[in-house]
């Protein structure tokens, strides 16, 4: 070829395959090409067995659906934007007008704010119930319930359910069983041996580890119930950078050391944190008496695990400009959402106004905060809420 631009494009020389290093290599496209139009026909965008468009999977999407599906015991997985996304992405593919959705009551805010809003314009139902009580879900199913919301625990007040009832109750009503396992991210225990038809995972948190990538995943066993799930995905052109991806899958061969580094941290902090005079309650699911506490047990003993999250709860004396107080007081805790990142953090909630009176009662009177512990010295997270708790 005599023009240079013709020449560069459409240059002859392709590396020799057999090239292996430690991290996969990163692949960009929304156009894929093919042999011939015969592969072109051939190829099918639901089959990872070959490649038709960048939406539908490159060589390193596809590396890190396979490696999380290894990392939950699913089968079949799905890249979404965010943790939020992959929610969305499940409830529209499973909900019609008619139908209905329930939601624990201490589960992720946007996920409540999301069937409120959108879901209810489409006609589709929603209601909250008590996740510490099987039997308010199962008071609660309907002939039009489609879909149960699990959150294990509970993502601000940190409650530890009976996963298995409630799964339970969820197919002895009809309906699918989703399961938001951030928290758990598949360290603590495998979703699927508890019977969720769906797990969904905000990889943001632990997966990327650096609070720098937004991604999710929704995982399942189940190949019809997949399929309709990505028909959906299909339809609302949901993908990932492969970059973001590259980044995922660098991170997950320390996802265990990174876990079990901040589970540790935080059970430190957490029980140092009860003998504070500040504060009436702390609220880990592997602290005795903490709220299910003997269903983490049950769920996550054998693998000793339970994230590095956990809430406190102020005494009423301390009124909330007090605890503001403290939190801006904080100087390695970060005022910021989100965790499992290596800079701990540290956001008040006002737990009433989140919570429905009807549902469960609130036991407590003082102002919430939680804590996301990150990769420093656990001494030095001691030493700063030690100084912030003096400037109460």
């Amino acid at each position: 070829m005599h023009d240079i631009p013709t020449g560069l494009i459409h240059h002859p020389y392709a590396a020799p395959a057999g090239f292996s290093a430690p991290q996969p290599g990163v692949f960009k496209a929304s156009t894929v090409i093919f042999p011939s139009t015969a592969a072109m026909r051939a190829r099918d965008w639901k089959s990872r067995a070959g490649y038709t468009y960048g939406l539908h999977g490159t060589p390193t999407t596809f590396m890190l659906e396979e490696r999380l599906c290894t990392l939950e015991g699913g089968l079949q997985c799905l890249l979404v934007p965010s943790g939020l996304a992959a929610i969305a992405n499940v409830g529209l593919a499973l909900l019609r007008t008619g139908d209905e959705v329930l939601i624990p009551d201490n589960a992720y805010g946007p996920n409540k704010a999301l069937a409120a809003s959108e879901l209810a314009a489409w006609g589709i139902a929603h209601a909250c119930y008590d996740p510490m009580n099987p039997a308010d879900l199962r008071a609660r199913m309907t002939p039009r319930t489609r879909l149960v919301w699990m959150e294990v625990p509970g993502s601000v007040t940190m409650e530890f359910p009976d996963l298995r009832a409630l799964v339970d109750a969820a197919h002895a009503g009809g309906a699918v069983a989703a399961l938001d396992n951030t928290w758990g991210a598949g360290i603590a225990f495998c979703p699927f041996d508890f019977g969720v038809d769906i797990s969904v995972h905000a990889l943001t948190k632990y997966p990327s580890g650096g609070g720098d990538v937004l991604m999710g995943s929704i995982i399942t066993r189940d190949e019809a119930l997949h399929l309709r799930i990505k028909g959906t995905h299909m339809r609302l052109g949901l993908g990932v950078g492969a970059n973001d991806a590259e980044a995922v899958l660098r991170a997950l061969p320390s996802l265990d050391l990174r876990y079990r580094a901040q589970d540790r941290a935080a059970r430190h902090l957490a029980r140092w944190l009860r003998s504070r005079g500040e504060i009436v309650a702390v609220l880990h699911p592997a602290l005795d008496g903490a709220p299910g506490h003997a269903h983490w047990r049950d769920a996550c003993g054998t693998a000793d695990a339970a994230a590095g999250l956990f809430s406190v709860v102020f005494h009423e004396r301390h009124a909330p400009a007090d605890v503001d107080r403290f939190c801006d007081s904080l100087r390695l805790f970060k005022l910021g959402y989100s965790w499992g990142g290596p800079i701990s953090l540290v956001v008040p909630y006002d737990v009433p106004s989140m919570r429905h009176a009807d549902v469960a009662a609130w036991p407590h009177r003082g102002t919430l905060v939680r804590f996301s512990v990150g990769l420093e010295a656990v001494e030095d997270l001691q030493a700063d809420l030690d100084a912030a708790l003096a400037a109460l």
